[in-house]
């Protein structure tokens, strides 16, 4: 642990609200602290109301913020007085306590409050820090964690042992506070959830995490539990896309929709999930319950997703009739999953949902090993697990959830990707919530789309099938599998007459556009057949398949034929619920080919503005790439669920074809 502190960033941050945004971001930089949306801070401050009233106020973080790159926006004022009169009541379900936070916010279109607001206002200080250090959790994680917290912690921070998060906690730490600590209190620990600083500044109170955390730290450092062993496994080079493929399928299919699965084969999870005592380590729950929410209570240990799903529900019925509330059981599906062979996966709805997995259990798994170097791991039992799991207020979110992407964790593969009608399928595809995997020979793929979860750009040449094995098995790897194939990449020679055809031009061309094709579809058709919702292929085409131009004979010849070859696959496949559907653009001008340069030449020489050459269809409209996209991902979707084989011009209007 170092402070991050800098006076030089600090100085940017004129008040207190600006100095709490400023020192929430420190602390949501670090992993070790917080994790996606994890912990929660606030400050106290006075304001002035309409009607002239000075008021206190708590600024909190609001729900659905990541204090990493939280804004003043992303805090809630919340009325204290208000606070302190609920933290006096007996009981109050976190439903009610939720609705009367809402009624307390001072201003309109504020995030919900944090759960915890009412704990940070009864805390007698101006600022308030709340995280879930890894290092607190590998000690509190143990047999006898809130005796070596009262060791590390001494006289300056309150220790409370586990109560559920929400108004309970609240009514404990308030009772546990007053009467344990002192004029030299500088913070609180929450046993098996997180730990709590105080200050009267945002510079004390976070500079007091950062040296409470240290502690716990050097505390693991003294019993040889700090260090972790340096990972040794190799993934070695086998092949695993189909059986990923039909792993992804097996768990979409337990969980009722597709889902992404995305393994990593590092050393780090190759080792862990190969110790001999994984059962003991990795079945009995999170290091802290918060995270049961992304990763369920324990992962899937091997490949049986039937025998985790029958175990699940045994689970649930154990605990749900004691549950004070009727519960709604979530699927059964893993979202964790520990193989000797691939290391660990990731599952989620969407591919980011999945990163935040691997993130969680990544730290999870480094608390496990230092709590067991330090005298053996312990999660809190399975009953306390539920109640978070299916905890009113998640419960409550999953009822106000809208309709997911129409693509949603599903897997689409995009060739030619790095420009033009590729890179515009790119987007339409991520636009519907697809996983998108995109080639392309320019080595700028990889950097298409920025550093998304949801996008892997790999180079590709096309033509090797070395290469294209590798790179479907990075994708699968990546996402679990496909279930769409859009084939885009092609060449288009300059103009050459037959007579002058070279016969290596005519089999560059043909290898390109037609022999790349029959490899990939070939490829990736076991694994477009395991798609959850049926494989969908859409094949880009051309306006010279049906009216060819002199000139054109290789690349008319070639899109001819992958055409034919789409028709014959959509015959062949459609038992597999695997649909093929062929797109027909012309005169797409938005691409690296067509410059100004070349556009004015083409005008000039028809006699034409360069504005009409562009509209030069039936329509008189321009065709883009996005154009063409956007019904390519439509093909893919429900609109035509029932159509294959088809072909569908996409030029504003051909004479010659029609």
């Amino acid at each position: 642990m170092k402070s991050l502190w800098s006076d030089a960033e600090a100085a940017r941050f004129a008040t207190d609200a600006g100095l709490r945004v400023y020192t929430s971001r420190l602390l949501g930089r670090d992993a070790t602290l917080v994790l996606h949306g994890g912990g929660n801070t606030s400050v106290k401050l006075k304001q002035r109301n309409a009607l002239g009233e000075e008021e206190d106020i708590l600024l909190v973080k609001g729900s659905g913020w990541d204090l990493e790159t939280i804004e003043e926006a992303g805090f809630a004022p919340v009325r204290m007085a208000h606070l302190t009169r609920l933290a006096r009541l007996e009981s109050l379900t976190d439903p009610q306590m939720m609705n009367e936070l809402a009624t307390q916010v001072t201003r309109a279109g504020s995030p919900a409050p944090s759960v915890e607001a009412i704990l940070h206002a009864i805390l007698p200080y101006k600022f308030v820090d709340h995280t879930h250090a890894d290092a607190l959790l590998a000690v509190t994680n143990t047999t006898d964690g809130e005796h070596r917290a009262r060791e590390i912690y001494g006289g300056d921070t309150v220790i409370v042992p586990y109560v559920m998060p929400g108004f309970d906690l609240a009514r404990q730490c308030a009772r546990l506070f007053a009467a344990e600590s002192g004029p030299g209190t500088i913070g609180m620990v929450l046993v098996n959830h997180g730990i709590f600083s105080f200050g009267g500044t945002a510079r004390e109170s976070y500079e007091r995490m950062i040296a409470l955390v240290a502690r716990a730290e050097a505390y693991l450092a003294r019993h040889g539990a700090w260090a972790l062993p340096q990972p040794k496994s190799d993934a070695g080079a086998q092949t695993l896309r189909l059986d990923l493929a039909r792993l992804r399928r097996e768990i979409s299919d337990c969980a009722g929709f597709p889902l992404v699965l995305a393994t990593h084969a590092a050393p780090k999870f190759l080792d862990f999930a190969r110790r001999k005592d994984i059962v003991t380590l990795s079945q009995q729950g999170p290091a802290t319950p918060d995270h049961v929410i992304r990763t369920k209570r324990i992962p899937m240990l091997g490949r049986d997703v039937g025998a985790y799903a029958a175990a699940y529900r045994e689970y649930f019925n154990r605990h749900a009739p004691a549950a004070r509330e009727p519960k709604t059981m979530l699927d059964p599906a893993p979202r964790l999953i520990l193989d000797p062979e691939f290391g660990m996966g990731c599952v989620g709805r969407t591919a980011k949902d999945a990163r935040i997995v691997h993130d969680i259990y990544s730290h999870t798994l480094d608390v496990i090993l230092r709590a067991a170097a330090l005298g053996g791991y312990r999660a809190l039992p399975e009953r306390d697990i539920f109640d978070v799991e299916y905890w009113d207020l998640e419960q409550a979110k999953l009822k106000k959830a809208g309709t997911p992407p129409v693509f949603a964790g599903e897997v689409a593969l995009v060739t030619g990707a790095a420009s033009g009608i590729g890179k515009a399928c790119v987007e339409s595809l991520l636009h519907r919530g697809a996983a998108v995997i995109g080639l392309d020979v320019n080595p700028g793929i990889a950097q298409l789309m920025g550093a998304r979860a949801d996008f892997l750009g790999l180079r590709c040449d096309v033509t090797s099938e070395r290469e294209l094995a590798d790179a479907l098995e990075s994708g699968v790897r990546a996402y679990g599998g496909l279930d769409m194939l859009v084939l885009n990449a092609g060449v288009f020679p300059g103009g050459q007459r037959i007579d002058a055809l070279a016969s290596d031009e005519w089999r560059r061309v043909m290898r390109v556009n037609l022999d790349a094709n029959l490899a990939l579809m070939r490829e990736c058709h076991p694994l477009l057949k395991l798609a959850p919702r049926g494989g969908r292929i859409v094949v880009i085409g051309s306006k010279n398949v049906p009216a060819p131009g002199p000139g054109a004979a290789a690349y008319s010849a070639s899109k001819a034929a992958l055409t034919q070859l789409a028709r014959v696959a959509a015959l062949e496949w459609g038992a597999d619920g695997i649909r093929v559907n062929t797109l027909h653009p012309n005169a797409v001008f938005d691409t690296a080919a067509w410059t100004d340069e070349v556009l004015a030449a083409r005008a000039a020489h028809y006699g034409v503005t360069v504005e009409e050459y562009r509209k030069g269809n039936v329509l008189r409209v321009e065709v883009t790439s996005r154009d063409v996209a956007e019904l390519a991902a439509e093909m893919c979707g429900p609109l035509f669920a029932k159509t294959t084989g088809a072909q569908v011009p996409v030029d504003g209007g051909n004479e010659r074809v029609i």
